[in-house]
């Protein structure tokens, strides 16, 4: 199948609206310019609509990741103690990140089970500088409780990090609210830019308690925030410019569509695929309590019984309907369907209903129509 006719319902790169496409073929301009200043300081306005913060935001041009690890080496010194919770593939990564730049504490749970509060209090009473956490799990489909860490990272006077990267701007977060110090997303997430870009807020509590000296030379968010203040509004190193161009339309998209709006939205669509899994018999996959959720922008379902990744994600493939899989351990065991960005009521009930075609041809479904039906009617269709 032609490229142009697949869809792409993944929980890492989304699809890309055409207006936000046409943008990046603008011209280039120097990224020192006024018009370059003009771009950034217009997106980091929304940006920091869309992160529901009065903090200061910066764009790094980077994967996600660039973000996480900026934030963690620009607090945390080689004596350092950092508190990591991980419950997932992106939990893990930021214990990696610390033990790379100082002493990280892991909390370590089952992939997509719950936090235990208890365990993660115990650890910041060891004494540690900051503490850091995944607040949509990808790997697992789960949104962890960042509320309520936050309220221990305040109460042991330890930096909140927190990657946001698959969840702002489709799950609630509130980065002021909840007393994130560091907030950090991603181009390819919510806004449905392609990869490239870190969005990373940092509260005037994080900066003052900055390394004299970051680790990292690229990703220092003081050399970051130095930049930014200055007139015209610049990056410390050259920027991909043509990816600012999709920043600033997707941004105005979403803009348009309403934050709130595409919330809703989102969380309408991860219901409708939840509900159809229900109907289909399939077993979601992680763990939720009254503090830990299912996500709104990926939905994470154990593999039918009886049927391999490779017919399940491969047969759909044929179909033109691109999902994930598992990663590491749970490769083969699950499979992930990603709602974020410009994904639409046609993108879910395709979905579904190339979902079925191929469990009905592996011998799992006998009637097709019952999944599409029960995403329809949360759909309103």
């Amino acid at each position: 199948m032609d490229i142009e006719d697949t869809l792409l319902m993944i929980p890492c790169q989304v699809k890309v609206a055409p207006r936000v496409l046409r943008a990046m073929s603008r011209p280039m301009i120097s990224h020192r310019s006024g018009e370059f200043g003009a771009i950034y300081n217009d997106c980091r306005g929304l940006l920091k609509e869309f992160f529901e913060t009065k903090n200061e935001v910066v764009v790094m041009t980077g994967s996600g990741t660039v973000g996480m690890d900026a934030a963690v080496g620009s607090i945390i010194g080689r004596e350092d103690k950092i508190v990591t919770i991980s419950n997932g593939k992106f939990g893990e990564r930021f214990t990696e990140i610390g033990e790379r730049y100082g002493r990280a504490i892991p909390v370590k749970f089952e992939w997509g089970t719950p936090f235990d509060l208890d365990k993660v209090k115990a650890a910041l009473d060891e004494g540690a500088k900051a503490v850091a956490m995944v607040h949509n799990e990808t790997s697992v489909g789960l949104t962890n409780p960042a509320k309520e860490v936050g309220r221990l990272a305040r109460k042991h006077d330890a930096i909140f990090i927190v990657d946001g990267i698959s969840s702002i701007g489709g799950n609630e977060f509130l980065t002021d609210t909840w007393e994130i110090d560091i907030a950090i997303t991603g181009s390819q997430k919510a806004l449905a830019v392609p990869p490239g870009l870190a969005m990373v807020s940092v509260s005037p509590r994080a900066e003052d308690r900055f390394q004299a000296k970051s680790a990292s030379y690229y990703a220092d968010l003081k050399a970051h925030l130095k930049s930014v203040r200055k007139s015209p509004a610049q990056t410390p190193y050259t920027p991909a410019v043509p990816l600012f161009y999709a920043l600033q339309e997707a941004l105005h998209m979403a803009a348009e569509e309403g934050f709130a709006a595409r919330r809703a939205r989102t969380a309408k669509q991860a219901e409708a695929v939840r509900s159809a899994a229900k109907a289909l018999d399939i077993e979601l996959f992680p763990q939720v309590n009254e503090q830990s959720h299912y996500s709104n922008t990926v939905t994470a379902m154990k593999m039918p019984k009886g049927v391999t990744d490779d017919k399940l994600r491969g047969g759909m493939k044929k179909q033109g309907v691109i999902v994930s899989g598992g990663q590491e351990q749970l490769k083969g065991k699950i499979f992930r369907i990603g709602t974020m960005g410009v994904c639409s009521t046609p993108d879910i009930l395709r979905t579904i209903q190339t979902l079925e075609l191929v469990l009905a041809k592996e011998g799992r479904l006998k009637d097709r129509g019952a999944g599409v039906e029960a995403a329809g009617k949360v759909l309103g269709v």
